[in-house]
């Protein structure tokens, strides 16, 4: 966790996700059992320990669980959960931090004989009604239930076709042209007893179908040149089976899919703003997940330069805009089934994964879901190329060791370039990338892309740019400024100012260094200490 992540978690409240206890010389180890319980039950969160619980709070630093390891063990041992304990050194002291992760869907976590949650400031057992809900996290599958008034006259035979001839390219099953219309959907499982199900509405049904039976299984397009409260200059309603729209929602997309063109260096990029791979994977999310029990459209609302896509129902129960990389949960297990079958999707749920890369790939933003709650899910999918120099980086990588890429490795490469830090959970990562030579260590946990590839796309002054000063040469600059202030000593709130780029952990790492090979000394305790060179030292600046 950098700096700048605890402070912000320090100024959050407390609550489902969130826990601080001073505990300053030691903590009870089953009531921090009890604590992660509760934030495993409740989503997740942090456990942090030397820190007071009221605000404004301060770091008031924690002696207990020394050394953390054991205490991670032992939590994992007695919750089956993988739980992380961090240290983090604040220049006010010690603060130990516990990643505990959410639970499995649909299985609360019990200990000691009660599921925990919190409730005020205290822990309680679950209640009947919060148990019920995640017990039914994992209920039945909407799509798969039958249409008692549908019949087979109510679906497109157009659509039924397309399916057929998608299945038989991705099975290479020969045998799938010879199948009756009633056999091929109950192969695929559409259809239960001889009786339509919704899933297969929802793919194949006529308009006339869908408004009898299930008016709400449609997406809306709308093209608005401008964002201002104007009205939309083209919309199209499209209340019929997925599988007869799909291409035309793209081509309509298309057609106002303005192409950029970026020079850099000798170098000319032309890509398109919305790309066919992302978009037909975020529709096919949208109408894959979405709830059918809500009465709401799925919208599609294209921009010159974004595209919204809004679906009814919120996220899957589980699933989050921080997780979703990683969880799967299909609201709709029979649409998704069908998509896999025709090879519009695979059953892995790695759809959002493909966005993630290829908008990386394309140095885009990345996917938006800031304006999701718990009645709808708001994607924003923005078209603009931010840094051509990165796709040029990317492609200097080598198509070979990017297939070797997880969805994590692009992430976190885009942080990289982007410098931000990289996620706490990302971090493990870093280990592969540095092994592979796309990034490099420039600072004791401070990683950038690698001099190399910034060589072979010539962009040397921005590699030095980015990786800044040396350790030596930022000792050299805090020695210096020492030195110039022997009188009155050095404090570090000053210090840090010398270097602004640098963490205070860092900045106290330089300083321990200067001071073990005898260059600077300390006088004063903790953050009142005031640091004076070493007589008979004479800094220099490394040109």
């Amino acid at each position: 966790m950098t700096p700048q992540e605890f402070q912000s978690l320090l100024k959050g409240e407390e609550g489902r996700h969130l826990e601080f206890k001073a505990a300053q010389n030691r903590y009870d180890f089953e009531e921090l059992v009890r604590y992660c319980v509760a934030l495993a039950n409740e989503g997740g969160g942090q456990m942090i320990l030397g820190v007071s619980d009221q605000k404004p709070r301060r770091v008031v630093g924690t002696s207990a669980f020394r050394p953390p390891q054991r205490t991670e063990q032992g939590l994992t041992d007695r919750l089956r959960l993988k739980i992380q304990a961090e240290e983090l050194i604040d220049p006010a002291g010690r603060v130990l931090i516990f990643h505990v992760p959410s639970r499995p869907l649909g299985i609360p976590i019990a200990y000691c004989g009660a599921y925990w949650m919190r409730s005020g400031e205290g822990l309680v057992p679950m209640t009947p009604d919060m148990l019920k809900r995640i017990f039914a996290e994992s209920g039945p599958d909407y799509s798969a239930e039958v249409c008692p008034q549908a019949k087979p006259v109510d679906l497109l035979p157009a659509a039924v076709e397309d399916f057929r001839r998608r299945w038989q390219r991705k099975s290479a099953n020969p045998k799938l042209s010879s199948l009756t219309y009633e056999q091929l959907l109950a192969d695929a499982e559409l259809t239960v007893d001889g009786q339509l199900t919704y899933a297969a509405l929802i793919l194949f049904g006529s308009r006339q179908a869908l408004g009898r039976h299930l008016a709400q299984a449609e997406v809306i397009f709308e093209y608005r040149s401008s964002e201002a409260p104007v009205a939309y200059q083209r919309r199209l309603e499209f209340r019929q089976g997925f599988f007869s729209f799909a291409d035309e929602l793209w081509t309509t997309i298309n057609l106002r899919n303005d192409r950029q063109s970026y020079q850099d260096g000798l170098f000319r990029y032309d890509l398109p703003t919305f790309s066919e791979g992302v978009v037909r994977e975020a529709i096919l999310n949208a109408v894959g997940h979405r709830d059918y029990r809500h009465g709401g459209s799925i919208f599609v609302k294209q921009f010159p330069r974004y595209l919204e896509i809004t679906n009814p129902g919120g996220f899957p129960t589980g699933i989050t805009p921080e997780n979703i990389l990683d969880h799967q949960n299909p609201r709709n297990r029979r649409l998704a089934e069908t998509f896999a079958r025709c090879g519009l999707i695979e059953r892995s749920g790695q759809g959002m994964n493909r966005i993630y890369e290829e908008t990386i790939r394309q140095s885009k933003p990345l996917p938006d879901f800031s304006g999701s709650d718990e009645y709808q899910v708001r994607l924003i999918l923005r078209g603009e190329v931010q840094n051509p120099a990165f796709i040029r980086y990317l492609e200097q990588v080598g198509q070979e060791r990017l297939s070797n890429f997880t969805t994590h490795d692009f992430v976190v490469l885009d942080h990289l370039q982007r410098q931000l830090p990289v996620p706490p959970l990302l971090r493990p990562r870093l280990a592969g990338l540095l092994r592979v030579g796309v990034i490099e260590k420039a600072g004791r946990n401070r990683f950038i892309l690698s001099r190399s590839l910034y060589a072979h796309i010539g962009q040397k002054g921005a590699y030095t740019r980015v990786r800044g000063l040396s350790d030596a040469e930022n000792s050299t600059l805090l020695l210096k400024h020492i030195t110039d202030n022997a009188a009155k000593g050095s404090p570090l709130t000053e210090l840090l100012q010398v270097v602004p780029s640098l963490a205070p952990r860092h900045v106290q790492y330089l300083l321990k260094r200067l001071k073990d090979e005898g260059k600077i000394t300390a006088v004063g305790g903790r953050r009142w200490a005031r640091w004076f060179a070493v007589k008979n030292t004479n800094p220099k600046l490394v040109a």
